[in-house]
């Protein structure tokens, strides 16, 4: 299923080179900023019914805006970007389904478990999502934090994630390397997420056309649903028409329906 997306910067919707997204302002590579807010993204996701998608706040200044298309759509959206355990029962009351976690629990590159424990006491795990937005290294697929600059010792497996799994309701997963490049998406890391995760998962990065769309449906035996940013024609995109991914969804939902009774 297409999962959409808000990435917010300096307040604004824009999209981004994920991985050009440094300490160094100097590198960043912006491929569209909206002239529409995020509320206007928020009410277009909840007239056409599509759930699940996530507002990311990528950088300081963002709160206002995560705020306003949180209150377009209450219960639509989730959040992540800076979310730790002293904000993020704030933001499920602003109106986030779910909030989205990385850095925050990881310490000097590790799973900080006590960090993690406090986090689903406060909020439960039916309200977690957590990151594991990852980079390629060694024939693996390791999980990046600090805006993906900085290698953890977690590599992506069927028994990381069914560790995980036991703490949170979803998986967002971004495969930095080819984020924001509209390139074609990392059809291996789909594959594996498909065998691996238990539970909901999200990939990000690379999309470029519908057919990346069937074909990660394909890969994953149906199994992982696909964010797409650039290629879309709302973030300013000519691979995907907006349209034709509600579409798809729609037609999933139909073959996919439980028989009436």
């Amino acid at each position: 299923m297409f999962r959409p997306c808000i990435d917010l910067h300096d307040g604004q919707v824009k999209q981004i080179v994920g991985g050009s997204l440094t300490d160094n302002p100097a590198t960043l590579r912006t491929n569209f900023v909206s002239p529409h807010s995020s509320r206007w993204f928020a009410e277009l996701y909840r007239r056409d019914q599509l759930s699940g998608g996530h507002v990311i706040l990528l950088g300081p200044g963002n709160d206002a805006a995560a705020r306003e298309a949180l209150a377009a759509y209450p219960g639509g959206l989730q959040l992540g970007g800076g979310v730790n355990l002293d904000n993020a029962r704030a933001w499920l009351d602003a109106g986030a389904s779910h909030v989205i976690v990385t850095s925050w629990v990881f310490r000097a590159g590790r799973i900080d478990h006590d960090r993690l424990q406090s986090l689903v006491h406060a909020i439960g795990k039916k309200r977690l999502v957590l990151d594991l937005s990852c980079r390629q290294r060694d024939g693996q697929y390791w999980v990046v934090t600090d805006r993906w600059q900085n290698f953890t010792t977690l590599a992506l497996g069927p028994d990381a994630l069914a560790q995980l799994a036991a703490h949170c309701d979803e998986f967002l997963i971004h495969a930095a390397d080819v984020e924001g490049l509209c390139r074609g998406v990392d059809l291996a890391l789909v594959e594996q997420l498909g065998r691996w995760s238990p539970i909901p998962t999200t990939y990000a990065g690379g999309a470029r056309s519908l057919a990346d769309l069937e074909e990660v449906t394909r890969a994953s035996c149906g199994r992982i649903d696909l964010t797409i940013g650039s290629a879309l024609d709302i973030f300013g995109g000519t691979g995907v028409r907006y349209a034709d991914a509600v579409a798809f969804n729609r037609r999933r939902a139909t073959t996919t329906a439980p028989p009436a009774a």
